[in-house]
């Protein structure tokens, strides 16, 4: 099944798990920030996430113990791809320009980011 765009809440259990590598429901919620949302509410995006095929888990009689089926550097490659692909048209040239005309990107990245342009095309 291919990777499809998280909520906002199961990117947040998404996250959790891909730092604690496997967890239960409990660890899971120990690792939110306040307010903490339910058990039960976790639990259920925990399941959601299951069905989408981005979870796994190894079954501890009536409780289980869930680890991520994809890595944070899939699911950011996917999320960048979809920004590229929805924003700039798959253009970097497009992407880069929007941040050198916003001035987010300092003359310090722009040295780093034609260093690795470099160092890319010369492997």
């Amino acid at each position: 099944m291919p990777i499809r765009e998280l909520t906002k809440a199961e990117e947040e259990i998404m996250r959790v798990l891909w730092q604690l590598k496997k967890g239960f429901v409990k660890d899971v919620l120990a690792e939110l920030p306040e307010p903490k949302p339910a058990y039960n509410t976790v639990s259920t995006i925990i399941r959601i996430l299951e069905k989408k095929e981005l979870v796994g888990y190894t079954a501890y009689g009536k409780t289980h113990e869930y680890y991520p089926l994809i890595s944070e550097e899939e699911y950011r490659r996917f999320q960048t791809e979809q920004l590229m692909a929805n924003y700039f048209d798959n253009s970097l040239k497009k992407l880069v320009s929007f941040f050198v005309q916003d001035k987010t990107i300092s003359l310090n990245e722009a040295d780093e980011i034609i260093k690795l342009l470099n160092k890319q095309k010369d492997q």
